[in-house]
């Protein structure tokens, strides 16, 4: 952009020869300060002079410039699928921005939709990298790579291990120790995320089998009285453990559980996922499985700036989340007497 003069006519753009002129050092000593070089022998106090004169000057460096010296854009695409954005997507996205930021990277966010018109932005901006939180389909790295990006995130060239929702599994796990034999499993009737809730049924229906539970499935739309008659059904079918897809599922249970005269843990007991800060402000407080999805942020940050930088000390591609089972008010023991 053009500096203005004081007479409001454009000027032209304000250089580092102009700094350096201004202040009677050298071009290269000005690019080093600015471009922040590392192992270079530049006084803090010269270092100052060149930042504070740069200010004074109005001066901006041009992105396309640096881009074609260094061979980079610093700007990372996030590619989100069509989820909505929680508690546990904002939390892994903003500590994936933290990391990037803090190494110099700006990351733009997109979310591509089946019935949209809008074209791809990897192919109308210059991109270091473009990640993900899912494997990309092999349609997706054609039209990438043929738009110019090299480096991607999930690598596609590297067969990842399959993930087996571990935090579905410890919610089975921790009804089956309270000694709850008849479960149920809550999943979301989000359209949106069906595959990532069959994906926890499928979880739930071999981490019941193991611990000698039975189990069934119902959908709870948070915009309907689905979740009343679940409660009542189940209530109905004696059962007295439930695992909810997340959060959100779970309090929805809870409260439909309480208006219809249930007592939560009395009767029934249920327990969330993600440790959203509803399971800990809802009464009565959320048992629930809590993720590492700050660290999964910044693991794939670390993953991508590893892949733009060519580092040899790049995170393992497929790391195991931390998970960690969260007890709190909504889930008790069955006495001994009545297992």
């Amino acid at each position: 952009m053009d500096t203005q003069t004081d007479t409001g006519k454009a000027s032209r753009r304000v250089t580092a020869k102009d700094i350096a002129t201004s202040l009677g050092v050298s071009r290269a000593t000005v690019g080093f300060v600015l471009n922040n070089t590392a192992g270079q022998t530049i006084s803090e106090a010269t270092r100052r002079r060149v930042i504070a004169e740069a200010h004074r000057l109005g001066y901006r460096p041009h992105s396309a410039a640096r881009a074609l010296a260094s061979g980079r854009t610093n700007t990372v695409l996030l590619i989100l699928p069509d989820w909505p954005i929680d508690f546990s997507v904002r939390n892994n996205i903003e500590e994936a921005s933290n990391a990037l930021d803090d190494a110099g990277y700006t990351l733009l966010i997109t979310t591509p939709h089946d019935s949209g018109r809008a074209r791809p932005l990897w192919e109308t901006v210059d991109l270091d990298a473009v990640m993900g939180y899912l494997p990309f389909t092999p349609q997706a790295i054609e039209a990438m790579r043929a738009a110019g990006v090299t480096r991607i995130v999930p690598d596609p060239d590297t067969l990842a291990p399959p993930y087996d929702e571990p935090g579905t599994t410890m919610q089975v796990e921790h009804l089956a120790d309270l000694g709850h034999r008849a479960l149920a499993y809550a999943d979301t009737a989000d359209p949106r995320l069906t595959t990532l809730g069959q994906e926890r049924w499928a979880a739930a229906q071999r981490a019941a089998e193991t611990a000698g539970c039975s189990i069934e499935r119902a959908a709870i739309d948070l915009d309907d009285e689905s979740a009343t008659t679940a409660v009542l059904s189940w209530r109905a079918a004696s059962v007295t453990g439930v695992l909810a897809y997340n959060d959100d599922v779970a309090a929805a249970l809870v409260g439909a559980a309480l208006r219809a005269g249930i007592d939560i843990p009395g009767e029934l007991s249920v327990i969330g996922h993600d440790d959203a800060p509803i399971a800990r402000l809802f009464e009565p407080r959320l048992s629930t499985i809590r993720l590492d999805t700050a660290g999964l942020g910044r693991q794939l940050a670390a993953l991508t700036i590893a892949s733009i930088e060519g580092s040899d000390t790049a995170p393992a591609e497929q790391a195991t989340p931390t998970v960690q089972l969260i007890e709190r008010d909504s889930t008790r023991a069955i006495p001994a007497d009545k297992r």
